[in-house]
Formats: structure tokens, sequence, C-alpha cells
């Protein structure tokens, strides 16, 4: 038996939901540390202060870019055809939901300094 274009294949949704158990709650957590950081700083006054901010600031909207590109990586997983040729596409863009994650909050704890 050979699978023609276009036919539907079974067992394609397993990538997208290990993925949406994945990414959503890691994505949440990523916010939440992202969110909490400011707090750091506190007794921070000054130049070093306004350097934080500057560095939060555009550390954070990079994280928020990356949360939301996640984000967009599951919907188009979930969202591609189940046939034979989107297989490998959906099972990549499962692996980058995750993924894009873990690299914004990479991304965003390099970019932010620790207070002194």
């Amino acid at each position: 038996m050979s699978i023609t274009q276009g036919t539907s294949v079974r067992g394609t949704w397993a990538g997208p939901l290990i993925a949406t158990v994945v990414t959503l709650p890691a994505a949440l957590f990523a916010y939440v540390i992202g969110s909490l950081t400011p707090m750091a700083c506190d007794s921070c006054n000054g130049a070093e202060a306004e350097h934080f901010t500057r560095r939060f600031d555009t550390g954070f909207t990079i994280l928020q870019v990356g949360l939301l590109t996640s984000l967009a990586l599951l919907l188009v997983s979930w969202g591609l055809p189940q046939t034979e040729e989107n297989v490998a596409r959906r099972a990549l863009f499962a692996v980058l939901a995750p993924g894009t994650v873990l690299f914004s909050l990479l991304l965003f704890t390099g970019m932010v300094p620790s207070p002194n």
C-alpha cells in the first residue's frame, strides 16, 4: 500500500500536543521570571538603576517577542493539514516552539545585568 499525496496520516497530532504541554508552562514560567526581574534592582539608584532599566526594557521586549513567536509556532504546528507532506513540517514547528521559549529566556537573562 502506498500513500498518495494529500492522504491523511494518523498520529500527527502527537508532536503538537507534546509541544503544547511543554511550551505553555515554560512560557508562563519565563514570563513570570521576566516580570519579577525588576525587583532585583529595587535598591539600585542613579546610573546603575538607569543602566538596569534600559537593559531590562530591551531584554523584556525581546522576551515578549520570543514568547509570541513560540505561540505562533504552536499555532502553525496545529494548523498544518495532517497529510504525508506536512509530517516533517508539523514536527519541526512543534520542536521549535519550546526551543524558542528557552532561547528567549536565555537571551533575556544574558541581556539584563545582575545588580551588585
